[in-house]
């Protein structure tokens, strides 16, 4: 099973009053690795495969628990591993670790289902994008 990473060095606009990183911008953190992870595998940048073929990729599950607080100037390493691959949804993990300890500072998931943009409805995930997930594939 392949793993893609990126980093990310924490900025003040990450941070909340207390200086560690809010909680809810680890979700930002996902997103962009997904999206990084999209242009990695050769379909473009961000999510333009997707809305070329006027696919949406709406979320229907987030997790994320919170192991250590990250700061401001901490660069992060965000690990992308493809959970589950269904006929209509994607699942992926996401670990984010401190890049100069190696510390585990979040781990999560977001679920994710193919739906056609201008109906609405969920629809078959292209076969040329499941193939290219399943390098990525965790089991």
């Amino acid at each position: 099973m392949a793993v893609f990473k990126t980093t990310y060095r924490v900025t003040w606009s990450d941070v909340d009053a207390a200086q560690v990183v809010h909680h809810s911008n680890y979700f930002r953190f996902f997103q962009r690795a997904e999206e990084e992870f999209y242009e990695h595998l050769g379909l473009g940048v961000g999510f333009s495969y997707f809305i070329e073929r006027e696919i949406w990729l709406p979320r229907t599950e987030v997790f994320c628990q919170y192991k250590t607080p990250s700061g401001l100037g901490d660069t992060l390493v965000i690990s992308l591993t493809v959970k589950k691959i269904g006929e209509r949804s994607v699942k992926y993990g996401f670990v984010a670790t401190k890049r100069d300890t190696d510390v585990l500072v979040a781990e999560g998931y977001v679920a994710a289902v193919a739906a056609d943009r201008k109906i609405g409805k969920a629809i078959k995930i292209p076969s040329e994008f499941i193939e290219k997930l399943n390098a990525f594939k965790n089991g």
